[in-house]
């Protein structure tokens, strides 16, 4: 009787030991919790402006560096999400040239109804201001080469599907453009917001997308780039 229990226990702890790699291999397979979405509103356009579009936010921002790291050539179609005031948009309406096209997109009617008269006033001709959906860039299949998205990316739930979504609209060659706060930088959102380069990379490649973090020289913010596979 004692030797029947005993043979069948350790059948039943080699067995345990065997389910175990099995085990830690689901574990290590489930994909880690998507870190929540900064909700946040951005009213009164004109109030923003004073500080996304202070001159002081050029020494860690770098924009030139920023944009010389996208590759963008004349002619392309790059779609800023989160444009905001458009601070970045004299920079992409200069690369892309007259022949290519800037679409600044956001979600705050101000925000947009800032970005057409901000256009229209410094003769951004190639830039078109666009309202977009939270969860929807409003982007055609295969119609952008580049997509922007600065300082952004944490407000937005869901990622993996709106990365889908950017997948979807690149045009072969087509690269996604993430800029997001590092934890340690002096700007950005509450710290349990804060995304790391590792959780934007898992999110894009889940889009089908193949990821790398770019050295664009920024003190505050990295760079993580999905190009079409």
């Amino acid at each position: 009787m004692f030797g029947t229990q005993k043979g069948a226990s350790v059948r039943t702890v080699v067995a345990a030991i065997g389910f175990l790699p099995v085990l830690a291999a689901c574990v290590s397979t489930k994909p880690s919790a998507e870190t929540p979405a900064y909700h946040h509103r951005f009213e009164h356009a004109e109030q923003w402006a004073k500080e996304f579009d202070d001159p002081s936010r050029d020494s860690w921002q770098q924009p030139e560096r920023l944009i010389a790291a996208m590759q963008i050539t004349p002619g392309m179609i790059v779609a800023d999400i989160g444009a905001g005031t458009g601070y970045f948009e004299p920079h992409l309406s200069n690369a892309v040239g007259p022949t290519g096209k800037v679409m600044a997109l956001d979600v705050e009617p101000d925000m947009v109804g800032h970005l057409r008269d901000r256009a229209a006033r410094e003769r951004l001709d190639n830039v078109e201001p666009r309202q977009v959906a939270p969860d929807d860039p409003g982007l055609g299949p295969a119609s952008v080469d580049r997509v922007l998205i600065v300082d952004t990316w944490h407000h937005i739930a869901n990622r993996e599907a709106y990365a889908s979504r950017l997948a979807a609209a690149l045009k072969p060659g087509g690269v996604v453009v993430v800029v997001d706060f590092r934890r340690d930088a002096h700007h950005g959102p509450p710290p349990e917001h804060r995304i790391t380069p590792d959780e934007v990379e898992r999110q894009l490649r889940a889009a089908g997308l193949s990821t790398r973090v770019v050295d664009a020289g920024l003190q505050e913010q990295y760079v993580v780039s999905g190009s079409l596979r």
